[in-house]
């Protein structure tokens, strides 16, 4: 194998990728090597790339944090989240590193808060493993990263997609627990994270699912994967029209659910708009915002969700492969080569498109 490999680096903030050649890792016991198959955008990638998230001291970086990869290296054994061997050829994606011991990785099962966790797209490029990011040739698993083997029949490209967008709002069900099949699920938010959020909310059997979000074609979309009914709310932009919207949708009372997928600056409106003795999960990062004492008083239910564990990967891939009848391909809006990540980030800063994917190694 070449020692270097290409890759689309952020050097300065809020300026063009620059296409550079970085090098390949030695690899650890039990360190993997994959292919990159295919590398999702997201939000949080956006905010990296204008410098927003506090991550000045990692330029130069590779952006990227959905990837769905071929493995090509290992060193050693090494066996997926369900305990198969892997082997070269498998195609898998990879969790966060955690350090398997302490008490959130053991005892809680909370790998996302060990103080060892680390996430990818934001690592410089000169410093061991190099590459951590997904907008490359190649990208490295470190050996405690969890690995989950990809289904046949679910798509490189939203495979990959499954490793933010979809694991997330995985994690945030299996913390808002069951939904009964009288509740209305109100989705804030119909972006990637919102999109996903309406087709796990009707397959978890909603009585109604309302998506309130812009613009136009992403609506689309979330009708198609099962919203009864959405807003635009470029077209209501008074949040106490959108409030008054979902209670009108609910005979007065408000959601018995709502998911908040779009920004933090949102949760205050978002928790007008569930009923008394509700249920509010706030997914979507980004803003600041507060918890309003009033909602408390109400007797809502309130769950904060940032990521999610390793299970929450195999949940989201097999959530796609079982159930191939929903349109999930429209979540993809685009196809670009390492040299068209610029044009990728641009669009997706300006709401035009709603989840590209780079293939590295050429469409």
């Amino acid at each position: 194998m070449a020692e270097t490999c290409r890759a689309a680096v952020i050097s300065k903030f809020n300026e063009p990728l620059e296409i550079r050649q970085v090098q390949i890792p030695d690899l650890e016991n039990g360190g993997m090597l994959a292919r990159v198959e295919a590398a999702t955008l997201c939000g949080t990638d956006v905010h990296r790339w204008h410098g927003s998230l506090g991550i000045a001291g990692s330029l130069p970086f590779i952006p990227g944090h959905e990837t769905c990869g071929t493995v090509t290296e290992i060193k050693g054994s090494r066996t997926d989240l369900l305990g198969r061997p892997l082997e070269r050829g498998d195609r898998v994606l990879w969790a966060y590193p955690s350090c398997g011991r302490c008490y959130y990785c053991t005892v809680a099962r909370q790998h996302t808060l060990c103080a060892e966790k680390r996430s990818w797209g934001h690592q410089k490029i000169d410093e061991y493993p190099y590459l951590l990011g997904g907008l490359a040739e190649y990208q490295y698993a470190p050996p405690t990263s969890a690995v989950i083997t990809v289904p046949d029949g679910v798509s490189s490209p939203l495979a990959a997609s499954a490793a933010c967008a979809l694991r997330t709002v995985m994690s945030g069900f299996e913390r808002l627990g069951a939904i009964a099949s009288h509740e209305t699920v109100v989705v804030q938010g119909a972006g990637p994270l919102g999109l996903y959020a309406t087709a796990v909310a009707r397959d978890h059997g909603a009585h109604r699912v309302l998506v309130a979000g812009a613009p136009t074609a992403r609506l689309s979309v979330a009708k198609q994967l099962g919203g009864d009914a959405v807003l635009n709310i470029e077209e209501l932009s008074d949040p106490k029209d959108r409030i008054a919207w979902v209670r009108d949708q609910t005979d007065g009372r408000g959601g018995d659910v709502v998911i908040q997928v779009a920004s933090g600056e949102s949760v205050g409106e978002g928790l007008q708009m569930v009923r008394p003795g509700g249920r509010y999960v706030s997914i979507g990062g980004g803003g600041s915002h507060a918890v309003p004492l009033e909602a408390l008083g109400r007797g809502i239910s309130y769950v904060n969700i940032q990521q999610a564990e390793p299970r929450h990967w195999l949940q989201a891939v097999d959530f796609l492969a079982s159930r191939r009848s929903l349109p999930f391909e429209q979540i993809i809006t685009g196809t670009y080569s390492l040299e068209g990540a610029s044009e990728a980030f641009r669009l997706m800063a300006e709401y035009k498109i709603v989840k590209p994917v780079i293939q590295p190694q050429g469409a």
